[in-house]
């Protein structure tokens, strides 16, 4: 069911994509789309404050290696404090929505299949775990 899902919602963006079929294009909206991700992230904290980041150094002085994963798992932080109000929300998932948008769009260009591409990105984290080191 899901890689139906997202076969139509890369088919619907083949059929909707008019004017910027250029590869330069595409990958220039791409990158003006994750742009605009981060802008409305930084408007719900400077603007509306509906979220606030909070970021401080942490030291974690361990010897044993189990105790100091074990700290490092429950220190890692996203610095991430509150919640986004609804209409913040509205706009960075609209802003995500794009992004698909043009990600999809360079997959059809590349003639590459975005449920191919994320069940291997989903085989890679579940085979290297945390070792993904992302």
């Amino acid at each position: 069911m899901k890689d139906i899902i997202i076969d139509d919602f890369q088919n619907s963006v083949d059929e909707c994509l008019l004017r910027h079929r250029s590869i330069l294009d595409i990958l220039t909206k791409l990158q003006e789309s994750e742009s605009r991700i981060n802008r409305a992230v930084a408007k719900s904290v400077t603007s509306c404050g509906c979220i606030e980041i909070n970021v401080a150094s942490k030291s974690i002085s361990v010897d044993n290696y189990e105790k100091q994963e074990e700290c490092y798992n429950k220190s890692s932080d996203t610095h991430l404090y509150g919640k986004l109000c609804p209409n913040c929300r509205e706009i960075i998932e609209q802003e995500i929505g794009n992004n698909l948008f043009y990600l999809a769009s360079l997959c059809n260009l590349l003639n590459l299949n975005l449920y191919d591409i994320f069940l291997k990105e989903e085989d890679r984290i579940n085979t290297l775990g945390k070792f993904t080191l992302r």
